[in-house]
């Protein structure tokens, strides 16, 4: 038997949204005339204008199309492989970034998370649809640090910016086919075209499928991980003038997947074995292995319409950014994993969000370089919890289990500007002011169906930023820089309370050293945090539930670097290493997971008892103290045409995936991905081979805890795989 752990289960079970992902904004305007005047040099959007890395005092990982396809990035989690100091993790299917320590593992209705996802100036709260691939994405910019000034709550930790292509009127596409390991199969395609004058267009279409590799011993069956992914995005730009375009974006994308949901029992010495009292006959513990009556679900579908207007006003340019999402998910669980199962878990999750953003910034090349904005925030979701037995007449008759709702809403007004004190002198600051309400919160009170109501919520908050920033040459820049970010108050309605949540604050300090001449790129920065008022979740009370409180400070310093070099035209090699020094320097009520062997747990199928424990300069969740890569790229003369090979080894030193810092450890590993690609004579077609985690390193990619056991899900085995592209 497998005992499935999230962080709100069966009678009190309701998990939380979490993962924000705000407007990335980037200037069209100015994107192209600095990328055409830096030439090979990095530009960056981090200050939401198109800037130079090396001049933009922010710690940030920039990379390129190579860089993602050389570590065998085919989702969005997989850019933690060549970005220092981040983490992907998730909860269950809920998706949580960490970089620098800074990121949550609680998950409920009206929550975030604290790092935030940008793509193309949008943000998409929707944790369930934070990992995905684009064939036209251009490149990531990994920004390090809170950015409560220019990009608002949620993003204490920081954010991570994602560029596409826009329709052009140059006609053009590419189609790409590939096979691997475990029948996994995948299509992608993209072609942008003109319709009329001064009106083009793109679609993008992506379908993925596999078997995956879990075994289940219960059933026999080895299609529990099958998934089945499809996705279609495609955009109309209307070029007005030289001066106002508008573009419009549509985007639906349909997720059948249960890998994140393939749960076998956590086994250690922090709690005694196993992670369940049950029978060793009844649970899988191999890392290949599930132990259920069936697979899993978790299904998907989402609907995005976006609206990007940009105008030039001649005293500055003005963008805006409007989207409505629309976004379904459901999770089912079985529960008594037997045979024939007697209670399913279903978790049916509704999402709709509407944001809107305007954007003012100033022309470049003055003395004074400023950005202004307005932004308004509101999103409803609604979280069911139901348990029920299901039959060929109703598969899915359930009765209410539990189940919350929130209004959130946010309004900001913010403003930034650098200037020349002197030369080669700037002087950077800047505020964000933020009012945050969470509305028509409930709770479903179990089997009663009944919907209970609690107080509405509200918060201000102002955020500010300062930096001093000095040139010692052309190529290089130092800085030092204060910044303050927030995670928003909730409201612990998963948890049938009702509960405020205070906001979470950082306090950021960083020094920083930055060079780039086009052939050597070059990192370098130190950063202290005071961070407070930590939202934890940890399960307590009779009969248990997941609840949030405030009950944790840390304290987080550390180091950070990263290099890029091309020794030649034909090879270049980046590398990038962090160490974190993360600690709670007060946790009060750390939950810590201790075995129940008395009868009236073994009554309930309680295998855990939740001790809450005062715990002092431990490690912070998910923070491991080293992280680094090292990637390269070579390419060579063959038959006529171009071989590429390219490489990227991924290493992090031991973390702890448990609540308290104290449990569930991962050992250090290390994650290689090599690739050799062919590209013919003319550029149009291209042969791949290519290994991801060639070493066979099996590691968590996530524990699940609660009292009535402990699981976790593994990541994938070596796999190989080929690919052939067209373009045209």
């Amino acid at each position: 038997m497998r005992v499935h752990t999230y962080q709100v289960m069966a009678s009190r079970l309701a998990l939380a949204l979490m993962l924000p992902a705000l407007p990335q904004a980037a200037h069209a305007q100015n994107s192209d005339a600095a990328a055409e005047q830096a030439s090979d040099l990095i530009v960056v959007t981090a200050q939401r204008r198109a800037e130079l890395s090396r001049d933009v005092p922010i710690s940030i990982t920039s990379i390129n199309s190579d860089q993602l396809t050389s570590a065998g990035a085919n989702q969005l989690s997989d850019i933690a492989n060549v970005t220092p100091a981040l983490r992907f993790d998730s909860a269950a299917t809920f998706v949580q970034p960490t970089i620098r320590g800074v990121g949550t593992a609680v998950a409920s209705s009206g929550g975030g998370a604290n790092v935030g996802i940008y793509i193309d100036g949008f943000y998409s709260p929707n944790p369930l649809a934070a990992d995905f691939q684009l064939m036209s994405l251009r490149g990531v910019q990994v920004l390090k640090g809170p950015q409560g000034t220019l990009f608002g709550r949620n993003t204490t930790g920081g954010a991570i910016l994602l560029t596409t292509a826009e329709p052009t009127s140059d006609a053009h596409g590419e189609f790409r086919v590939s096979y691997g390991r475990f029948d996994s199969i995948g299509l992608q395609s993209y072609a942008t075209f003109g319709v009329v004058e001064n009106v083009s267009a793109d679609v993008e279409a992506m379908f993925r499928r596999g078997d995956g590799f879990v075994h289940n011993i219960t059933t026999g069956s080895d299609n529990d991980g099958r998934y089945r992914n499809w996705s279609l995005r495609t955009g109309l730009k209307f070029d007005f003038s030289d001066a106002v375009s508008l573009l419009l974006r549509y985007v639906h994308s349909d997720t059948n997947d249960p890998t994140l949901m393939n749960t076998n029992i956590y086994v250690g010495k922090d709690i005694g074995g196993a992670g369940t009292n049950l029978p060793s006959s009844f649970y899988a513990t191999d890392p290949n292995e599930v132990a259920t009556s069936g697979p899993s679900v978790f299904r998907s579908n989402n609907d995005v319409v976006q609206a990007t207007l940009k105008a030039d006003l001649g005293f500055a340019d003005l963008a805006s950014y409007t989207q409505y999402r629309d976004e379904r998910s459901l999770i089912v669980e079985d529960l008594d994993h037997t045979a024939a199962p007697i209670f399913l878990l279903h978790i049916p999750v509704s999402s709709k969000t509407f944001s809107q953003e305007l954007l003012l910034t100033s022309k470049p090349g003055g003395r004074l370089q400023w950005t202004a904005g307005l932004f308004y925030f509101r999103n409803r979701d609604h979280w069911g919890t139901r348990l029920g037995q299901p039959s060929a007449a109703d598969p899915l008759a359930s009765i209410a289990m539990g189940g919350s709702g929130t209004d959130t809403r946010s309004y900001a007004a913010f403003a930034d500007a650098t200037y020349t004190l002197a030369d080669r002198l700037f002087l950077t600051v800047g505020a964000r002011y933020s009012h945050d309400e969470v509305r028509d919160p409930y709770y479903i009170v179990p089997f009663s169906g009944v919907r209970t109501y609690v107080p509405v919520l509200k918060g201000d908050k102002v955020t500010p930023r300062a930096v001093l920033r000095f040139k010692p040459s052309e190529e290089s820049s130092v800085y030092a820089s204060y910044s303050k970010g927030y995670k928003a108050g909730i409201l612990d309605v998963g948890g049938n309370t009702g509960n405020r949540v205070a906001p979470e604050d950082i306090d950021a300090y960083e020094v920083g050293f930055k060079f780039d001449d086009r052939r050597l790129s070059f990192d370098l920065s130190a950063y202290y945090y005071d961070y407070k008022n930590l939202q934890v979740s940890l399960y307590r009370g009779n009969p248990p539930s997941a609840q949030i409180i405030n009950a944790a400070s840390s304290e987080i310093y550390g180091l950070e670097g990263q290099l890029a070099y091309r020794l030649t035209d034909r090879f270049q090699v980046n590398l990038g290493a962090a160490y974190t020094h993360g600690r709670y320097t007060n946790f009060v009520d750390a939950p810590v997971y201790t075995r129940c062997t008395l009868p009236s747990c073994a009554a309930q199928g309680v295998s855990f008892l939740v001790i809450p424990t005062q715990l002092r300069d431990v490690p912070m969740q998910r923070t491991p103290e080293f992280t680094g890569n090292v990637g390269a790229r070579y390419t060579l003369a063959l038959a006529g045409g171009s071989l590429a090979l390219s490489g990227n080894l991924y290493y992090t030193s031991k973390f702890y995936f448990g609540p308290s810092g104290t449990q569930f450890p991962q050992k250090g590993y290390e994650v290689l991905a090599l690739r050799a690609e062919w590209t013919d004579p003319s550029d149009r077609i291209s042969l791949a081979v290519f290994g991801d985690n060639v070493t066979n390193n099996r590691y968590r990619t996530q524990v699940q805890y609660n009292n009535f056991g402990v699981g976790n899900v593994w990541s994938a085995p070596a796999t190989w795989g080929v690919q052939a592209s067209t373009k045209f």
